[in-house]
C-alpha cells in the first residue's frame, strides 16, 4: 500500500522536506499544504527590495514545474482546521479530510502584535507575501515611517524605506538595537550606519499609544511624551512559534514543538521542522529554537531521512544572515556564554569580524561585509577546530593557513 506524507507549511522548511523526500527515494504520495494562495516563495527578500519596488515580484523557492515534475501535490490556499493524530487525518476548514502515514509540521512562527490601536489602517507586521504587498502599497504614500522594534526585520525594513526616501524612526525598548542577537560592538556599528543614512534610532524608548485620523494611523506618543508622525507603522517586536495544531494533538511543547535529534515529536508519525521547533542543540547541550533558513533547510533534510528509515541525527552548524543597508551581517555558531571576543578588520571600513571564544574555544563568528571569514568559520566549527585567540589577535591572516595545515594533518 502506498504511503502518504503530508507537510503542513510551505516555507523553506516545508518545501525542502518535500524535495528531500524525493531525493531520498520516497516513492509514495507527498502533499505540501499551504494556507497561502501563492506558490512558495523566499521570505528574506520581502523586507528589502520588494517593499520599495512596485515592480518587484516574489522570488519562488521552486518553479511550479518542480512540484509537478516530482509528483508533489500542492495544496495552496488550504487552511487546516485540526488534526486527528490517532486516526492520522487532517481536517481542513470546510470539512474536507486527508489521511496520512507521516506528518511533518513546518508551521513556522507568527509575529507578535501590538495591542494598541490595531483597528487603525497602516499598522503592519511583515511575515508573508500579502503583508509585504500591503506594506508596499502604504509605503508608497507615506512620508513618515515608525518602526517599533530594532530586531533584524525592523532594521532591514528601516534601511530599505529610508533608502526609498522616507523619514524613518526606529524605537527600541532595550538599550541597544538587535538586543542579544549580536555583539554590542556590531550593534553600535549598525546603529551608527543607519543614523548616517538618516534613520533616527531611539533606544530605551517605549510606545505609549498610537494615534489615528479617520481610521488611518497618523503617529505615536512615546512614554516620555514625545510625539512622532507616522503614516506607516512597522511592528517588529519578535515572533512566537506557531504551535496551535501541535497543541491540539497534545504534542510535547517547550519554546516550540519539542523534537528529538531526528525531528520526531512526542506523537508517533508526527515530525516537526523549522522555526516552530524546540530541540537540544549539540553545540550548547541545551534546548534552543532557531529562526533561520539554514536551520529550516537542514532539519527538513533530516526529517526526510527519518521518514525513509535512516538513523540520522542533527549535527548542522547554525548560521544566519541579515542585509541592513550597506551591511551584510553573517553569523555562524552560537555565542552562548562566550567570555572573550577578538575583532578582526576595521570598523571605519565597514568590514570586520568578531570571533567569540569560551574558555579559548571558538564558539561563533559574526561578520560585517567579510564573507570569507564567515565561510572559514563554518568550516572551522564543523570540524571542531579552534584557533588560538592570541594567534588570531596577532596574526589574523595566518588563521586560514593554520587551519589548512590542520586539515591536511587530520585528513579532513
Amino acid at each position: 500500500m502506498s504511503k502518504t506524507v503530508a507537510i503542513i507549511g510551505a516555507g523553506h522548511a516545508g518545501v525542502q522536506a518535500a524535495a528531500s523526500l524525493r531525493e531520498e527515494g520516497f516513492d509514495g504520495e507527498v502533499v505540501l499544504i499551504s494556507a497561502e494562495p501563492d506558490l512558495p516563495y523566499h521570505k528574506p527578500p520581502l523586507s528589502k527590495a520588494f517593499i520599495k519596488d512596485p515592480a518587484a515580484t516574489p522570488q519562488l523557492l521552486r518553479g511550479e514545474v518542480f512540484y509537478s515534475g516530482h509528483n508533489i501535490k500542492l495544496e495552496l490556499g488550504s487552511v487546516v482546521n485540526r488534526i486527528d493524530a490517532a486516526a492520522r487525518r487532517i481536517i481542513f476548514s470546510g470539512g474536507r479530510q486527508l489521511g496520512y502515514d507521516s506528518l511533518i509540521l513546518a508551521t513556522g512562527s507568527r509575529p507578535r502584535i501590538l495591542n494598541e490601536s490595531q483597528n487603525l489602517h497602516g499598522i503592519m507586521v511583515l511575515r508573508t507575501l500579502d503583508d509585504a504587498r500591503r506594506m508596499r502599497d502604504v509605503a508608497a504614500s507615506a512620508s513618515n515611517v515608525l518602526v517599533v522594534g530594532a530586531g533584524f526585520i525592523g532594521l532591514e525594513a528601516a534601511a530599505t524605506l529610508a533608502a526609498a526616501g522616507r523619514r524613518v524612526t526606529v524605537i527600541e525598548a532595550q538599550d541597544r538595537p538587535l538586543g542579544r542577537a549580536v555583539a554590542p560592538l556590531i550593534a553600535t556599528h549598525v546603529r551608527q550606519r543607519l543614523e548616517a543614512m538618516g534613520v533616527r534610532v531611539l533606544t530605551g524608548a517605549k510606545l505609549d499609544t498610537l494615534r489615528g485620523d479617520a481610521g488611518q494611523v497618523s503617529g505615536a506618543l512615546l512614554a516620555g511624551g514625545e510625539e512622532i508622525a507616522a503614516q506607516l507603522v512597522v511592528v517588529g517586536i519578535g515572533v512566537t512559534p506557531e504551535v496551535s495544531l501541535a497543541e491540539q494533538m497534545d504534542l510535547e511543547l517547550g519554546n516550540g514543538v519539542r523534537v528529538d535529534g531526528s525531528m520526531r515529536t512526542s506523537v508517533d508519525g508526527v515530525l516537526a521542522v523549522g522555526d516552530c521547533v524546540y530541540f537540544r542543540h549539540w553545540m550548547t547541550g541545551g534546548h534552543v529554537r532557531l529562526e533561520s533558513v539554514q536551520n529550516a533547510t537542514d532539519q527538513a533534510k533530516l526529517a526526510a531521512k527519518t521518514i525513509v528509515g535512516q538513523n540520522a541525527q542533527y549535527t548542522a552548524v547554525p548560521w544566519f544572515w541579515s542585509d541592513i543597508g550597506d551591511m551584510k551581517l553573517q553569523m555562524v555558531g552560537l555565542p552562548g556564554r562566550s567570555d572573550r571576543q577578538v575583532m578582526v578588520g576595521a570598523l571605519e571600513d565597514n568590514r570586520f569580524s568578531v570571533y567569540h571564544f569560551s574558555q579559548d574555544r571558538l564558539t561563533a563568528i559574526e561578520t560585517v561585509n567579510r564573507p570569507a571569514d564567515h565561510m572559514l568559520g563554518r568550516k572551522m566549527l564543523a570540524t571542531n577546530y579552534s584557533p588560538s585567540p592570541e594567534a588570531l589577535a596577532s596574526n589574523p591572516e595566518g588563521v586560514k593557513s593554520a587551519f589548512a595545515e590542520w586539515q591536511a594533518l587530520n585528513g579532513s
